[in-house]
């Protein structure tokens, strides 16, 4: 099974990894929104640089969870 079809297995089946994909998504969503923007504010800087921890945070989880379902699988 590929990363692509096993996170579609588990955005399925277990409620933790959508939870945490749908927040990852939002972060993502976030961060175009300030991207956009051509000047940043010192304020959405900071905002930048969290959401961007959060999104990273939010991935290593994902990948955590998907590299145990694989063992599971064995």
């Amino acid at each position: 099974m590929d990363e692509k079809e096993l996170k579609q297995l588990l955005l399925k089946q277990n409620k933790e990894f959508k939870k945490i994909f749908e927040e990852h998504q939002l972060y993502e969503k976030q961060l175009k929104r300030l991207a956009a923007k051509s000047f940043l504010t010192e304020k959405e800087k900071l905002e930048e640089k969290e959401l961007k921890k959060k999104k990273l945070v939010c991935k290593d989880r994902m990948y955590y969870i998907m590299t145990e379902h694989r063992k599971s699988l064995r």
